[in-house]
């Protein structure tokens, strides 16, 4: 049983820059399957964006979503793990901040992103939610 982040993050994420629209954004997730990018640039980590939010956050607010920065949809300050992080650590934090992922950085780099769902396949395999998570998607 894996006890480490680094055991069942997933590695090599995404990463789009702050400046880019939402639209941009969104072909990224599609092109690549994803439902989640991080946002950062060459200096740091800006945060993590879902395609939720690119709904909630950018198309339901109104305006020109080619004109809509995804840094508009980030915090100042995101919610991180370390890759040598305890998974109870990282279920600690999501359920701190009421978050499905979190980045993974190591030595100021993000090297992967853990999700609920990576968690319910490796803590109860046969759970609803590990299921959903492990199937394909539907697309």
């Amino acid at each position: 049983m894996a006890t480490k982040v680094r055991d069942i993050m997933t590695g090599s994420p995404t990463a789009v820059s702050p400046d880019l629209d939402i639209v941009t954004v969104a072909r990224a997730m599609r092109d690549e399957d994803i439902g989640a990018v991080l946002v950062a640039d060459s200096e740091r980590l800006h945060g993590l964006v879902t395609d939720r939010d690119l709904v909630v956050r950018g198309l339901a607010a109104g305006g020109d979503p080619t004109q809509i920065k995804v840094s508009s949809m980030v915090s100042d300050e995101p919610e991180t793990v370390r890759p040598d992080d305890s998974l109870d650590t990282a279920v600690k934090r999501m359920r701190e901040r009421a978050v499905r992922r979190l980045p993974v950085v190591d030595d100021g780099q993000a090297v992967g992103i853990i999700s609920l769902g990576d968690l319910a396949i490796e803590r109860d395999a046969s759970s609803a939610l590990a299921q959903i998570s492990a199937a394909r998607p539907n697309t």
